[in-house]
């Protein structure tokens, strides 16, 4: 089984027109992976046009609407990073964390997330990566036989 997260969905130093191009990006970067089907990606975008995704402190969640959940091939996530930020509906955002997921396999990897968004250092480490293995390391949890020593 793939992690949720791989270092080819990370993707740094875009720029996006505005948040629904960021959605698209994101989407197209799901459907790269092989994470999700090609009606998935119209699916972020209706989401993001009837709730926003923003999450603060520069962090968005795109992902599917609930009926789109049949278009998730694996669960998996995937980051991209606009440092320039992209007006997220009146709130700048660098980092998107794109979901698909069909069950609730993502719970775990956005627990972490929101971690590391509540941290400010970590949040600003996160949207200021250089480098993919920089974003896996702060994004997926520690092993727990490493947590035990």
């Amino acid at each position: 089984m793939a992690p949720l997260l791989e270092s080819g969905a990370v993707r740094l130093g875009l720029r996006a027109a505005d948040r629904l191009d960021a959605v698209a990006q994101a989407g197209e970067v799901l459907l790269e992976i092989g994470a999700v089907e090609r009606p998935y990606l119209d699916a972020m975008v209706e989401r993001e046009l009837s709730l926003s995704t923003f999450l603060g402190e520069g962090f968005a969640l795109p992902h599917g609407t609930d009926a789109s959940r049949a278009h998730v091939l694996r669960p998996a996530i995937a980051v991209l990073q606009f440092p320039e930020g992209v007006d997220w509906g009146g709130q700048p955002v660098q980092v998107a964390i794109a979901v698909a997921s069909a069950t609730d396999e993502h719970v775990r990897i956005l627990s972490q997330v929101a971690g590391v968004i509540s941290d400010p250092d970590q949040a600003q480490r996160l949207r200021t990566a250089s480098d993919p293995a920089r974003v896996l390391e702060l994004l997926q949890p520690a092993p727990q036989e490493e947590l035990a020593t």
